[in-house]
């Protein structure tokens, strides 16, 4: 039988007090904002947060053609500085959960950077048929969420603090699928370059990196510098990281725009480039660079059936969450 989960299992985790816990998990001053988001990260991955039990799935599943559509769906942008409409990759998706929105006579009312839980108490639940999030939020900010008792669907993005439907592009398979034709051509030494603890995606195209480098034996030694938190600074980062190691014959990037930055510091550091030195990006959101690889999102279908997944949740409440992948085009270059 399963060990129930107690404040004390998740004080042990963290190494706080019972004290710290228990004001994190409740909200209450008295802990900064990254030590309750530490405890609501522990708790959720220790299990502590136990959804309702399921009520019975109907024998019969509604379509969500079958109704007459109306009212208004929240989208929420966390992070406005970098997920905005203005976003090769976020304004597209944006423009994709617009389309399918209008397209169903549904309004759409957008949010964007929610500091606390004040924001959501201005929210009328009744009003809102459900939220859909773009990128990465807080583990607080959707607990807050939570409280509203109405129907989530997250683009790009995954906490184990929340269970919800959520709309992803297959990155690992993508990933593999670029390591596997890059390795053929008989490159040896990779380098993964960007932040994986920033996005989801970004993990699992890290995962698809590594598992390819293992399944054909091939060594990773890997700069820990160049896929952490210290990468958004980015330029003295990656400068630092080349300057002390050299450079690998493959820069294998989280998306085209750090593939973009690292040539650009390259330059501007007026370093030999040698001509056997390629790069890979994803997302497709620069293609006047001579990548070796990218991948090409579709992303504004990434809106429309994140907006899909919203209807046929709220016709179908009882039913698991699901997580829906879809497949990218790679794109591989001579």
């Amino acid at each position: 039988m399963r060990r129930k989960v107690t404040i004390q299992s998740i004080a042990d985790f963290t190494g706080l007090s019972k004290f710290a816990v228990s004001r994190g998990l409740s909200g209450k001053s008295g802990v900064s904002t990254q030590t309750r988001e530490l405890i609501l990260r522990a708790a959720g991955q220790l299990g502590y947060f136990k959804d309702a039990q399921a009520a019975p799935v109907p024998s019969e599943l509604l379509d969500i053609d079958t109704r007459n559509w109306s009212g208004t769906i929240l989208v929420l942008f966390p992070n406005v500085r970098y997920q905005n409409t203005e976003s090769l990759y976020w304004g597209p998706i944006f423009n994709g959960i617009s389309a399918r929105l209008n397209l169903k006579g549904i309004n759409i009312l957008t949010l964007t950077e929610p500091t606390d839980d004040s924001m959501f108490s201005l929210l009328n639940p009744e009003a809102i048929l459900g939220i859909i999030t773009v990128g990465s939020i807080s583990t607080p900010v959707l607990l807050d969420i939570k409280r509203l008792g109405i129907p989530v669907v997250m683009v790009d993005h995954y906490d184990p603090c929340f269970h919800c439907d959520s709309i992803f592009t297959d990155n690992l398979s993508s990933m593999r699928e670029i390591m596997n034709s890059v390795i053929t051509k008989g490159y040896k030494s990779y380098q993964f370059l960007g932040n994986i603890r920033d996005a989801q995606s970004f993990y699992e195209r890290y995962l698809g990196f590594r598992s390819a480098l293992e399944d054909h034996d091939i060594e990773l030694k890997q700069i820990p510098s160049l896929m952490g938190p210290d990468i958004e600074n980015f330029h003295d980062t990656f400068k630092a990281a080349v300057l002390e190691h050299g450079l690998p014959e493959v820069f294998v990037c989280a998306n085209d725009t750090f593939a973009l930055f690292a040539l650009e510091t390259l330059k501007d550091i007026g370093m030999d480039i040698p001509e056997n030195l390629v790069f890979t990006g994803f997302d497709n959101t620069h293609p006047q660079i001579p990548f070796l690889a990218t991948v090409n999102v579709d992303k504004e279908l990434l809106g429309k059936r994140a907006v899909d997944q919203m209807l046929w949740r709220i016709l179908n409440p009882s039913t698991s969450y699901e997580k829906t992948l879809i497949q990218a085009e790679v794109m591989i270059r001579n």
